[in-house]
């Protein structure tokens, strides 16, 4: 089925419906209703490729993310599409994996494919360089590469953290673990900084060695938070630096009998629909993440559109949520 057909099934030139299906430049709203219910009738869809091949955007925008495992970057795409469809484009979504490589190789595809803008939360400076370096509109998500001349929405996940840790310092606890799956982004990173910082401004120490790094891709989160708290037994509180590692130490305490919080209070940084309806509900950092995706989009937009050519960055501030999982040292929720 080619456009000739779709403009004679439709009653118009070659060009009119062109202009219908691609959204650019101007048909009267009959004519291009008239055209997009001839292309469904027929099954037509546009060549993306052909249309790209004149040097023009193919209007698809392109999200790189680093692990579909973790529903943050579920919540993130659906804010980003959300802003996405609302204006006309559509989104392709990859996963790098957390790897250099691949995250490349998701640039090099999605300037092959001439992407009109590209959102990505970046695992290092080559994608978002390779990006800017040929004039793509680029913002990143989360985390920052240092690549100047790209736009960023990220959270203050240092506050975050350091507003977590205090109020578990605030209820008592001394020896407080943190448990993290990377340290190699600055998410990672200001949240360990967070977790100091609570330390030092509650005079408290700050004990060094209860800092369990899983790695990004454990082999077995569970048993290796097992062994952390066989080697600790002295831990009473459990900071989990994302969803992903709060599960894995929510599991193994439930594993082996420990009650929450009684035994070991727990909050996590992230707050997902199990965290509120466990028993007891799980006290957590709540970030706006939906809302990340849809100002992440917002300001790609208007990059695309020529409306803004600095760049520009915009942090989010996230929130305690307060539930049974955290008590005073042996107090029973």
């Amino acid at each position: 089925m080619t456009l000739r057909d779709v403009a004679e099934e439709a009653g118009t030139s070659r060009s009119t419906a062109s202009r219908a299906l691609a959204g650019h430049g101007y048909v009267a709203g009959g004519i291009k209703t008239r055209v997009e219910e001839a292309a469904a009738r027929l099954g037509y869809v546009p060549d993306v490729s052909a249309r790209t091949l004149k040097g023009r955007s193919s209007g698809l925008v392109g999200l790189l993310v680093s692990d579909l495992r973790n529903q943050f970057y579920a919540l993130l795409a659906a804010g980003v599409e959300q802003a996405l469809a609302d204006a006309g484009h559509q989104m392709v979504l990859v996963d790098d994996h957390g790897r250099d490589e691949q995250a490349l190789a998701g640039a090099r595809a999605f300037l092959a494919m001439r992407a009109a803008g590209v959102l990505l939360a970046p695992v290092g400076r080559s994608a978002t360089g390779l990006l800017v370096e040929h004039g793509t509109p680029v913002v990143e998500v989360d985390r920052r590469s240092g690549v100047r001349g790209c736009d960023a929405v990220t959270i203050d996940s240092e506050r975050g953290a350091r507003d977590a840790v205090a109020h578990l310092l605030g209820l008592g606890h001394r020896r407080i673990a943190v448990v993290l799956d990377e340290t190699m982004w600055d998410t990672g990173r200001d949240r360990l900084k967070g977790y100091r910082a609570a330390h030092r401004e509650a005079g408290a120490p700050l004990p060094r060695k209860l800092v369990l790094d899983l790695g990004l891709r454990p082999g077995d989160p569970q048993a290796d938070v097992a062994s952390f708290l066989d080697a600790n037994p002295d831990v009473t509180a459990v900071f989990a630096a994302n969803n992903v590692v709060a599960e894995a130490v929510w599991q193994e305490l439930q594993r082996r009998g420990s009650a929450v919080p009684a035994d070991c209070s727990v909050v996590s940084f992230d707050d997902l629909t199990w965290m509120r309806i466990v028993e007891p509900g799980l006290t957590a950092v709540r970030q706006p993440v939906y809302e990340m995706g849809r100002r992440a989009a917002a300001l790609l937009l208007e990059r695309i559109s020529g409306e803004r050519t600095r760049a520009e960055s915009l942090t989010l501030q996230p929130a305690l949520q307060r539930r049974g999982s955290t008590a005073a040292p042996g107090v029973r929720a």
